[in-house]
């Protein structure tokens, strides 16, 4: 219900008319069934602005680390997170990943969208960066489709470290689904894992218009964060 009066009355209305999105591509995005949208990243809008211009329902896996305040500002945004359809995950690595792996498959098992960033983070510089393979392994285990979805100038409006947005124009391209279903049984295969991922981020380059740099965007913001 919370998700559904934020984005019909509150905050969706608001927003469509101030950054006035414009979408192509929304018609690749199957009506029923379990499906991944795979995404680049450029900002903290992008897990606001995707689910406004798509009909169904979409899922995030987010940081655990949002759900965790004990004040009053940490429980209101842990629960607003979670009506808006964030599900925390621990990245820590391990057992944790493989937890993370699940909780992606339940929501997938239901029939639902889930929406991934396959970076991992935030591009630091608009560039698109070297997926991470867990997405691949959940195309193969859930046994559904990936749409890429490239997200247009978000890192305009509101770049890392701003606090408010910038009002200007911002797009969404959804492409093509990419069918990797001639790769079944082999989730547990490491070179297939990437091969399917940098399919999925060479898709991502050519709908998003992205210079594609074969590194994690992690270890360019860490080396960014020590300068």
């Amino acid at each position: 219900m919370f998700y559904w009066f934020m984005k019909n009355l509150v905050a969706g209305p608001l927003l469509k008319t101030v950054f006035r999105p414009w979408v192509t591509g929304a018609e690749n995005i199957p009506k029923t069934g379990g499906v991944i949208l795979a995404s680049n990243h450029l900002s903290v809008i992008d897990s606001i602005f995707l689910p406004l211009v798509i009909d169904r329902r979409i899922y995030f896996l987010a940081k655990s680390d949002y759900f965790v305040g004990k004040d009053l500002k940490g429980w209101l945004i842990k629960h607003f997170l979670l009506g808006t359809g964030m599900l925390p995950i621990d990245r820590s690595g391990g057992k944790a990943s493989e937890a993370s792996l699940n909780t992606g498959l339940d929501v997938l098992a239901k029939g639902d969208v889930l929406g991934i960033y396959p970076e991992g983070t935030r591009s630091p510089d608009a560039k698109l960066y070297r997926g991470r393979t867990g997405v691949a392994r959940m195309i193969l285990e859930a046994h559904v489709p990936v749409v890429p979805v490239a997200m247009i100038d978000t890192e305009k409006v509101m770049p890392i470290g701003s606090k408010l947005p910038k009002v200007r124009r911002i797009g969404i391209v959804f492409g093509e689904p990419l069918d990797f279903s001639r790769f079944e049984g082999l989730e547990g295969d490491r070179f297939i894992l990437r091969s399917i991922t940098d399919e999925i981020m060479y898709e991502l380059s050519r709908i998003s218009g992205q210079e594609y740099v074969d590194v994690y965007a992690s270890s360019v913001r860490e080396k960014l964060g020590r300068r």
